[in-house]
C-alpha cells in the first residue's frame, strides 16, 4: 500500500501571517490537530500542531487571559524542521518513520507542493483495516516452521473449511529464529473446527488456546 492511497488531500492550510487565533478557529471548526503552513505557490515552510500551540501559549485556549499571545504570527511558533513524505512512498516506512521520530502528522508533497497529509489517526485506520479488525470474525495465532509452504498448507485447511481469510500477519519468533508467528483473522464466529483440523495437521495453535478449556 502506498501513501496516496490513504492520505488526506482535502488539507487545511494557513501562512505564516496567520496569527495563532487563526490556528486556533480552523482547529476547533475542522477537528484538526496539524495545520501544514504553506506560502502563496503552496510550498510547505512550516507545520503547527496542537501541542505547538500549548508549548508556545501556555494559555492559548483561554481567549481572556493573555489576548496578545492570540495576535502572533504563525511563523513565530511553527515547526520549520518538518518532515515530509512523498505519495508513492510505502505506508509501512511511513509508519517506521513516526515510530522512530515520535511524530503525529508528515505533510505529503509532490514536485514541491502540498499535496496531502497523513496523521496517526490515518495510521491506526489503516491498520484495522489491513487486519480485518473491524469485521466479524476469529482470531488464531500459530507458531510454524520458518519454511516454503507451510503457510499454503495452512490456507488450504482453512479452504476445506470454507471459510473466508480477512487478513494475516506474519512476524518472526522472539525466541528462535527458526520459527515465525502466523495471526490469521477468519470471517467465522466459531473456529473450534477450524483448530481442531489444525492441530490435526500438527501445528501449533498458541490462540485460542486458554488453560482448562479444550478446542
Amino acid at each position: 500500500m502506498i501513501v496516496e492511497e490513504i492520505m488526506n488531500t482535502d488539507v487545511v492550510t494557513l501562512q505564516p501571517t496567520n496569527s495563532i487565533a487563526d490556528a486556533i478557529q480552523a482547529m476547533e471548526t475542522n477537528n484538526i490537530r496539524h495545520i501544514p503552513i504553506v506560502n502563496d505557490e503552496n510550498n510547505l515552510v512550516g507545520l503547527v500542531t496542537i501541542s505547538r500551540l500549548k508549548e508556545a501559549t501556555p494559555s492559548t485556549f483561554r481567549t481572556n487571559d493573555n489576548p496578545d499571545d492570540l495576535k502572533k504570527p504563525l511563523e513565530v511558533i511553527m515547526e520549520r524542521n518538518v518532515i515530509t513524505g512523498h505519495p508513492l512512498d510505502f505506508v509501512e516506512e511511513i509508519a517506521a518513520v513516526f515510530y522512530e521520530q515520535k511524530i503525529s502528522a508528515i505533510p505529503i508533497i509532490k514536485d514541491k507542493k502540498l499535496v496531502g497529509i497523513i496523521t496517526e489517526t490515518d495510521l491506526l485506520r489503516t491498520m484495522v483495516e489491513l487486519t480485518g479488525a473491524h469485521q466479524p470474525g476469529s482470531q488464531i495465532e500459530l507458531r510454524v516452521p520458518n519454511i516454503s509452504g507451510v503457510l499454503s498448507n495452512i490456507a488450504d485447511i482453512i479452504r476445506k473449511r470454507k471459510a473466508n481469510i480477512l487478513s494475516v500477519l506474519v512476524y518472526p519468533d522472539k525466541h528462535d529464529e527458526q520459527y515465525k508467528i502466523l495471526v490469521i483473522r477468519v470471517q467465522l464466529m466459531n473456529p473450534t473446527g477450524l483448530i481442531h483440523e489444525l492441530k490435526m495437521a500438527g501445528h501449533h495453535v498458541l490462540w485460542p488456546n486458554l488453560p482448562g478449556i479444550s478446542i
